[in-house]
């Protein structure tokens, strides 16, 4: 997602009209191993926000985003994004959540967004004890802690160096189909501060959305994607 909001502040500097952000990584053994020395692996498929999680499931993926200063109908807007860092631990995520607030809050004053006008969040949802605790408690500092979320590891693992893009790109289609995707693995609330988790396909009118993505060394990002003539 930082490749996201780069390319995005490239473009609003006029340095270019068009840009292709590209994400991909593979598991290796090294990285297989290195989340095992965590023991942040599930010995099964992954439920983001349940009270039963207990890890990660890793996944393999690559994706495609053009962004382009022109607007087309039917696109959906980059209206802002924003990233901030924890300086918390190199794998150990704020246990406050302040530090995604911050990214959340400045990402939604780019766009001129206010909180009650999102209409859904893709958030980052590893299925890990404190990345999920650390986003509800970021969601609550917003006052987003009603609106509609969504994690979509639960389908195809935590895809490492492609999962800002994929899943900013799942975000947009459901923004297009005005769906919102179940979270996969989820049946019972597993966080200290209560989040509206989506369990059931949902059909509903989606103009502005956030996705968050949080990782390794503190580092957190923030989008908020709009409709466009949809």
């Amino acid at each position: 997602m930082l490749a996201i909001i780069t390319g995005m502040r490239l473009i609003q500097s006029g340095m270019y009209e068009n840009l292709v952000i590209s994400g991909a990584d593979l598991i290796s053994s090294f990285i297989y191993s290195g989340f095992q020395s965590f023991q942040a692996i599930s010995p099964n498929p992954c439920r983001p926000f349940d009270a039963g999680r207990d890890g990660i499931s890793l996944g393999e993926a690559a994706a495609t985003v053009i962004l382009s200063a022109n607007k087309k109908p039917g696109s959906i807007l980059l209206g802002g994004g924003s990233v901030s860092n924890d300086a918390n631990h190199i794998s150990g995520p704020s246990r406050t959540g302040e530090e995604l607030f911050l990214a959340i809050s400045s990402a939604l004053k780019q766009s001129g967004t206010s909180f009650d006008e999102i209409g859904f969040i893709s958030a980052h949802g590893t299925a890990t004890i404190y990345n999920d605790e650390m986003e509800a408690k970021a969601f609550h500092l917003a006052s987003l802690d009603e609106v509609p979320v969504n994690s979509l590891k639960g389908y195809y693992g935590h895809t490492l160096g492609a999962a800002g893009i994929l899943e900013s790109v799942v975000t947009i289609h459901s923004m297009k189909e005005n769906i919102i995707l179940p979270t996969f693995g989820f049946k019972t609330p597993g966080t200290e501060m209560p989040l509206n988790i989506v369990k059931e396909l949902k059909h509903t009118k989606l103009n502005k959305c956030l996705k968050t993505a949080s990782g390794f060394g503190g580092c957190n990002a923030a989008l908020v994607l709009m409709s466009y003539g949809i």
